[in-house]
């Protein structure tokens, strides 16, 4: 997040990225200890400060959760468009793809 602030990375989202982190961080407060107004903040500054880009079509038939299918999608799109380093996520299933 602090790289992000000070631009020193640019950060590629999807609308769907952004609605999951709307529904998942309130159920994670003990984790990151963010109130319901911080977390809002916080979507709000990604959405106007990242890019936001549709994501495209993936399928990856070793993926457990079907609804991780978008955030591949959004890493595609962001690599046909950009030099992209790295995929970060909190989802365990993604993190050894």
């Amino acid at each position: 997040m602090a790289a992000w602030r000070h631009g020193s990375v640019d950060v590629f989202l999807s609308i769907y990225i952004l609605d999951e982190l709307r529904r998942v961080l309130p159920r994670l407060t003990n984790r990151h200890g963010l109130t319901l107004a911080e977390i809002e903040d916080l979507v709000d500054a990604l959405s106007l400060q990242a890019e936001i880009i549709e994501p495209l079509p993936s399928v990856e038939p070793g993926l457990r959760d079907v609804d991780d299918l978008p955030v591949l999608g959004t890493l595609l799109a962001a690599l046909k468009t950009s030099d992209v380093d790295y995929l970060i996520t909190g989802d365990k299933d993604l993190g050894y793809l």
